[in-house]
């Protein structure tokens, strides 16, 4: 099971070393980073997408980050009301005679041509990620030349879903 798991620091140099270092040296793999400042210039928040199917591990994972220097606060945000969005730029062989073909495939997923050359135009597209790699998958029949992914970041929601009691007809 993927874990989303964000990491609010201090924006200090050598911070995203440590964690990564961190990760590399638990042999804990990173499917998705992102990195960015807050609001605040002086704090940043890292996004991080986790493969873990073990929960003691994960358990372990969120204790070694929360100790490390620079860290304020450790977050795994997965089983929480979520909002995620990952951005990527493709680059599509797409000939004159095939753009209209091409565009079919671009509109419904509100995706945007960014360049356009002679023979290839660029798209970008956003979303969660599971629409990106179904946006590309529609793309590689074309011919994909090039892609460059931003990662996944993510928000938890305002208002978390609350568990309701599920009533059923046989207890009636």
């Amino acid at each position: 099971m993927k874990r989303v798991v964000t990491v609010t620091v201090n924006n200090n140099p050598g911070v995203l070393n440590r964690i990564t270092g961190l990760f590399a040296k638990r042999q804990f793999n990173i499917d998705s980073i992102t990195v960015g400042p807050t609001s605040n210039p002086a704090i940043s928040k890292m996004t991080f997408i986790v493969p873990m199917e073990d929960p003691a591990k994960m358990e372990q994972l969120l204790k070694q980050l929360q100790k490390q220097i620079d860290v304020l606060k450790v977050s795994d945000i997965t089983d929480k009301s979520i909002v995620t969005r990952e951005l990527a730029l493709i680059k599509v062989q797409c000939p004159p005679p095939m753009r209209s073909e091409v565009y079919s495939i671009i509109e419904p997923f509100r995706a945007t041509v960014i360049d356009m050359g002679k023979n290839n135009i660029t798209v970008q597209v956003t979303g969660e990620p599971d629409k990106v790699d179904a946006f590309m998958e529609l793309l590689k029949p074309y011919g994909i030349k090039d892609i460059s992914r931003t990662g996944v970041t993510a928000f938890v929601r305002e208002h978390q879903k609350t568990e309701t009691q599920q009533l059923s007809i046989l207890q009636l």
